[in-house]
């Protein structure tokens, strides 16, 4: 039979509680590296959104859910048609997501179901196709406000009814269809 020092016999019983504290502290590490990096992520980068109406539609749909890109507009500015959200004009405390019709400097005009962009006609191939609206305009885009529009004219609470929005609103461009899975496709 083998003999053991009081000493080896010490040091295999710390070692397993080594391991599990060590192993505890991992975890937790993990657990908050992954909270800051969502936190960061969610904040700066991309963010998910639930559309409530049917405002946009056909683009968007009731009960879809979007990413929104948060970066997007840092490297490059709104361009006619992007689909984006933004803090609601008149109350900030709510998100609104429209199509971006006019940039600052645009004369813009609805006029027998069309738009018009200075002067000229421009395409909304993501219209329904049978789609008739009011008449307005035309109005020019100040500096540092942009003119948006739901796609689905007759159901959305737009710039026709409380103005131009201005781009410290923007929250960001609507880039991705992610639920339902179905409708899984980037946004035009």
């Amino acid at each position: 039979m083998k003999e053991f020092d009081q000493e080896t016999i010490e040091t295999k019983e710390i070692e397993p509680k080594k391991k599990k504290s060590s192993l505890i502290r991992e975890t937790l590490e993990s657990i908050v590296i992954a909270v800051i990096l969502a936190i960061v992520i969610r904040m700066f980068i991309v963010e998910p959104f639930y559309i409530p109406s049917g405002s946009m539609e056909p683009t968007l749909l009731v009960n879809d859910r979007i990413i929104v890109s948060k970066i997007s507009y840092h490297l490059g500015g709104p361009a006619h048609g992007d689909v984006v959200v933004f803090r609601y004009p008149d109350d900030t405390s709510r998100n609104f997501v429209k199509r971006l019709i006019a940039v600052p400097g645009d004369t813009v005009e609805l006029r027998d179901s069309n738009l018009h962009i200075n002067g000229n006609i421009s395409p909304e191939n993501y219209l329904f196709p049978t789609l008739q609206f009011a008449d307005y305009g035309p109005t020019t885009v100040p500096d540092g406000y942009y003119f948006m529009l739901g796609d689905n004219r007759n159901s959305s609470e737009d710039s026709r009814s409380w103005g131009f929005m201005s781009e410290d609103l923007i929250i960001g461009k609507s880039v991705l269809i992610y639920w339902p899975l179905e409708r899984f496709r980037l946004i035009d």
